[in-house]
């Protein structure tokens, strides 16, 4: 059964920091890109950042490009997301990602909230 656990959410002033954690289990973490996505309330979910099996590929929309970095840790079975210069409109709901042969599988968020 493939699980992922998001942690690292929270309350975070305007050009503050978070580390995001996406902790996995039940499928081949190796062998699998995994995602980031974020939602904010009232608007549909978006893609943040991916990155491939190896981690030699990532992308990033581009609101976040120079701000955020994606990583992975496959002896731990981790994705990371570091998130520098947070703005107000980062605030969202953060969701890990991974498609496997059985499917889309999504974690159950942590929340974000960048204000003052």
């Amino acid at each position: 059964q493939v699980q992922l656990v998001e942690s690292g959410g929270g309350l975070v002033q305007p050009g503050g920091s978070l580390r995001l954690s996406c902790a996995a289990s039940g499928f081949a973490f190796r062998m699998y890109a995994l995602g980031w996505h974020r939602q904010a309330p009232g608007k549909e979910r978006e893609l943040v950042a991916t990155i491939s099996s190896s981690g030699a590929i990532i992308n990033y929309a581009d609101s976040v490009k120079g701000r955020f970095t994606i990583s992975r840790d496959n002896a731990e079975k981790a994705v990371y997301l570091q998130m520098n210069r947070l703005r107000s409109e980062d605030t969202a709901t953060y969701y890990c990602n991974v498609v496997t042969t059985s499917g889309g599988h999504w974690g159950r968020g942590t929340q974000v909230t960048v204000s003052s």
